[in-house]
């Protein structure tokens, strides 16, 4: 089996490159570090067996033609993430994301129509409906309607690339007589995340002894799906044929406060602070995000295996390794 990851060396595409590359599958990865790192867990993925490393920026159309062409699977996770970056650089979210996702569809559609190819989308997308409407169901299916409440909101450059993502994935797929499929992550974590999301931020903070403890958002709600199973998950959906057209969530169905995880984190790490800074969350956060997961159990048999616990636990082990 032969994959291509765009943004291959961001969190999810390092560890989907080694999850494929531990089955004995070929791995091309693209990567221009806008976002990720040239770390060293980085430089012994590419060293693997099985493993092409290209660094090309993939808004330049001209730039695919390094990437050649015969894959069975690729997987388009490139993009810029971080809601900072959505405040900061909106025009810059948009340009990349969409045009980087342009360039894919249209590369596959004339170099490797006999592929594969799916589109990283995200939860983001229905953040809008829930500030929209003050309503969302829970858990969510993928079938909620997705919204974008004030376009001159740049909160939602990111949502909005997404959507168009999406559109072009699935009205390209069924014009051309390609096989697409869509997914939605929900908050993945494990080692590698990176330091802007919650899970390793708490975990700096408490490695930093931070007194007063900030925590934002202290009762909104999450559901957390370890990288382990996010990306078997991805893997599934791209090994099934009924998967071809479709949307589908990937996340756990454990729903638990923010609170609470704060908590497992102090317990873990056999530390807490004296006081406790509780603020209102990030502007245009919702208060609940639980994905109802029974689509993509359905179509392929995956649910998330690992425990919480578990997962925290291989978490935390590797940011006491790997600490700024």
């Amino acid at each position: 089996m032969k994959n291509l990851i765009t943004g291959g060396a961001g969190f999810i595409g390092f560890h989907l490159a080694g999850r494929l590359l531990d089955l004995g599958q070929e791995v091309t990865i693209v990567d221009n570090f806008f976002r990720s790192d040239k770390d060293k867990e980085f430089q012994r993925l590419i060293k693997r067996p099985g493993t092409r490393f290209i660094e090309a920026d993939l808004t330049d159309s001209s730039q695919w033609s390094k990437l050649g062409y015969g894959y069975d699977h690729v997987y388009h996770l490139a993009a810029v993430n971080g809601t900072e970056l959505f405040y900061k650089i909106p025009h810059e979210v948009l340009r990349i994301n969409i045009l980087s996702t342009f360039n894919a569809i249209e590369w596959f559609r004339t170099k490797n129509p006999k592929g594969k190819i799916l589109f990283t989308s995200s939860n983001e997308i229905y953040a809008g409906a829930r500030e929209a409407f003050n309503d969302l169901p829970i858990p969510t299916t993928e079938t909620v309607p997705a919204v974008i409440p004030d376009i001159t909101n740049p909160r939602w450059s990111y949502a909005g690339s997404k959507l168009v993502g999406e559109q072009v994935f699935l009205h390209y797929g069924k014009h051309y007589g390609l096989r697409t499929v869509v997914v939605r992550p929900h908050n993945f974590y494990g080692p590698r995340a990176g330091h802007h999301h919650v899970i390793p931020q708490l975990i700096d903070r408490v490695l930093k002894k931070t007194d007063p403890f900030p925590v934002y958002g202290y009762y909104d709600k999450r559901s957390y799906c370890y990288i382990d199973d996010a990306v078997e998950a991805m893997r599934l959906v791209m090994e099934s044929d009924k998967t071809d057209g479709q949307i589908y969530h990937i996340g756990s169905h454990e729903e638990r406060k923010v609170n609470n995880l704060v908590e497992c984190i102090f317990m873990a790490m056999e530390w807490k602070p004296k006081e406790l800074q509780i603020n209102p969350s990030p502007a245009g956060s919702v208060k609940r995000r639980l994905p109802d997961i029974s689509k993509i159990k359905l179509a392929t048999g995956w649910e998330p295996r690992t425990s919480f616990e578990e997962g925290l636990r291989r978490t935390i082990e590797w940011y006491k390794q790997n600490s700024l």
